[in-house]
């Protein structure tokens, strides 16, 4: 996956005209590095794909080889119904994207819906910034742990997460989520409103809005990403 993950980052960057070297300037990493990732060399931790992805406008959905979300205004695409309301999304369907560090996302149920889905695991050691840094974002973050513990360092504050455990918060404050346990920590998260923050954003380059520095959690991804869509 890593590989199919690195040539549409690359194709997404050659589409725009950027070299590796404008792009790693932006980003502040080193060009070496964009290129290994490209090429699938090495896998990018989670905040340096946030950084890359929202440098280059993409969406989680075309990052990671499945249906788009819809422009704005256009008409979403009818799957199979199993009741009025509700479409199946079978575990072996999900796309998957590996980390470095030992964070995976998984794709739950794409849809056009206002919120966006990932199983996220955590391997033991495992953060959502390589460096330590806490990030944030737009939207609100909702997340159910299902296994194991996570360290969640929001603002001036720490929490320690076990099975059963539920958070939410507004992703505009900076967080930062480590696994400091010698197991997976695995749960459900959610992001609310980020598709509708995206509508409101003047510029592919930088459609959060904000500086690249605070752009990252486990989902802030799937809220940067939709851009190249409309």
């Amino acid at each position: 996956m890593t590989d199919d993950i690195g040539s549409r980052l690359r194709d997404a960057r050659l589409q725009q005209g950027m070299s590796l070297r404008s792009v790693a300037s932006a980003l502040g990493v080193s060009a070496s590095l964009i290129s290994q990732v490209e090429t699938g060399k090495t896998q990018p931790s989670v905040s340096t794909l946030y950084a890359m992805v929202t440098h280059l406008g993409i969406s989680i959905d075309e990052l990671l080889g499945v249906s788009p979300t819809p422009p704005v205004g256009a008409a979403a695409p009818v799957p199979e119904p199993l009741t009025a309301n509700a479409t199946v999304q079978h575990s072996a369907e999900n796309a998957v994207l590996d980390m470095e560090n030992g964070v995976r996302w998984e794709r739950l149920a794409a849809g056009a819906g206002p919120a966006d889905a990932l199983l996220v695991t955590y391997q033991p050691g495992a953060s959502s910034s390589i460096e330590g840094k806490m990030m944030r974002h737009a939207g609100m973050e909702y997340a159910y742990l299902l296994e194991g513990e996570l360290t969640l360092r929001l603002e001036f504050d720490t929490f320690t997460l076990r099975p059963g455990d539920s958070l939410h918060f507004d992703s505009v404050r900076p967080h930062l989520y480590v696994n400091e346990s010698g197991a997976i920590a695995r749960g459900i998260w959610f992001v609310v409103g980020r598709r509708e923050h995206n509508q409101a954003m003047p510029s592919a380059g930088n459609p959060l809005g904000a500086p690249r520095e605070t752009i990252g959690s486990a989902v802030d991804v799937l809220r940067a990403m939709d851009d190249l869509d409309r």
